[in-house]
């Protein structure tokens, strides 16, 4: 039944699809707040105790299958919501989400659980650990530069001659009749190990010819092949982790590089006249600073002294720098897809400039032709146009060229000039084309 389940939704239509995806995301909200509340009760009754479990997060995990991030969040949530009932009405309308009743119920009180439950309304995390800084301020974290220390690997435990097995494993495996592909006698493998163990005569393997496993090899013994690949390092963290204080006081936390630390002190020591103290989060505004000046004059010609700008030859792909200023200022540096329930994108990430009437068809590289589109909503609408090309040449997909920012208009004068002189014709002054597809 559910193997043709999705080849039915591909017969919906949109609004249909819609539809539907809007009920069961109300309707697994009404389920959640419904788990939710029975917990709670749960939570005042010995009911884990009896079955065997030292806690209803035991309970939970064991015998609900809940992970441990579901586990904890339900149970906080249900001890706010045995306080203030109402938290259950606002999840289950879709107001608040679990994370956000978890972030804030230490901080409720009976006198503010209804003011800072609606403050939170819609908000995503990063504003909720806002409010929940404000409800309880923390100092500024101090300013640390520490080394982290390497990666290291786990070791492979040592191999008896004789068998090929971990050597804490012989003595458990000449002990006992039974095979070894037994699930109680697999050795336990640190991560990125395959531990299920083979026969005992594989040919070839060391327990058939009595050699040592090779240098590297957790198991060669029970494995196919002579070697095992170095376990996989831990997943590294996010770049960067914000985390608000109090009112506009946040600690972020960064991993840097050799040359970056180099960079760092010798700013420092270079800033010591205007920053004695030399305190890094004065070093990184600062230096933040400089590189949205850098990044506004080359992604959008920002400029004090702007100069006239010469136009845009028809059938160019060229943006003026003029267009480009105030295309970015009117859009105010975010998508300007408006979708249909009137809805705008908010994206500022990977913004492109984007011709509304294609200049494929004709339109040209004006300021009321032009818009900024956010990467997604660029090759929407270039979709919407051409085609989706089936994801795979691109036949049928139009991609605009990009274009060429940040070039010194002295530049720009001597390659007009070299062009030219090559090609023999000024008819094409003052346009810098993009680089080809």
């Amino acid at each position: 039944m559910q193997s043709d389940l999705l080849a039915s939704l591909r017969r919906l239509s949109d609004a249909e699809l819609v539809a539907r995806v809007q009920d069961l995301a109300a309707g697994e909200r009404g389920v959640t707040v419904l788990l939710v509340a029975h917990l709670a009760e749960l939570d005042t009754r010995d009911v884990h105790f009896r079955a065997g479990h030292g806690s209803l997060f035991a309970y939970c995990r064991n015998i609900l299958s809940l992970s441990e991030q579901e586990a904890y969040s339900r149970i906080a949530v249900g001890r706010a919501a045995r306080r203030f009932p109402v938290i259950l009405e606002l999840l289950e309308g879709g107001a608040l989400s679990l994370t956000t009743v978890r972030l804030l119920a230490p901080h409720l009180t009976p006198a503010n659980h209804k003011s800072v439950l609606e403050s939170a309304r819609g908000k995503s995390k990063l504003q909720v650990e806002e409010i929940a800084a404000a409800l309880w301020p923390r100092p500024d974290a101090p300013s640390l530069v520490r080394k982290l220390p390497a990666p290291r690997l786990p070791a492979p435990p040592p191999y008896d001659s004789v068998t090929g097995l971990p050597s804490d494993q012989t003595s458990s495996a000449s002990s006992c009749d039974r095979p070894l592909s037994s699930p109680d006698l697999a050795p336990s493998s640190p991560a990125g190990y395959d531990a299920t163990p083979a026969p005992l005569a594989r040919s070839g393997s060391p327990l058939a010819t009595g050699r040592q496993p090779p240098a590297g090899s957790w198991h060669g013994a029970a494995t196919a092949t002579p070697s095992l690949p170095a376990p996989p390092l831990p997943a590294a963290r996010r770049s960067a982790e914000v985390t608000p204080l109090s009112p506009d006081r946040y600690k972020v936390q960064v991993t840097i590089g050799g040359d970056t630390l180099e960079k760092l002190r010798l700013a420092k020591d270079l800033l010591r006249h205007a920053v004695p103290s030399g305190d890094e989060a004065v070093i990184l505004d600062r230096a933040l600073t400089a590189l949205l000046a850098d990044l506004a004059q080359s992604k959008f010609a920002a400029t004090d002294k702007p100069r006239a700008s010469g136009g845009s030859t028809p059938g160019s792909r060229h943006i003026p720098a003029e267009v480009r200023r105030t295309v970015w200022l009117r859009d105010l540096g975010r998508c300007a897809f408006v979708g249909t329930g009137g809805r705008r994108c908010q994206e500022r990430a990977f913004l492109e400039f984007h011709h509304v009437t294609p200049h494929a068809l004709g339109g040209e590289s004006t300021v009321a032709n032009m818009e900024l589109r956010c990467r997604s909503h660029n090759a929407y609408e270039a979709r919407l146009y051409f085609g989706n090309g089936n994801g795979h040449s691109g036949a049928g997909f139009v991609r605009e060229r990009a274009a060429r920012y940040g070039l010194a208009s002295r530049e720009i004068s001597l390659r007009t000039t070299a062009s030219r002189t090559r090609s023999g014709t000024s008819s094409r002054s003052g346009v810098v084309r993009g680089p080809a597809p």
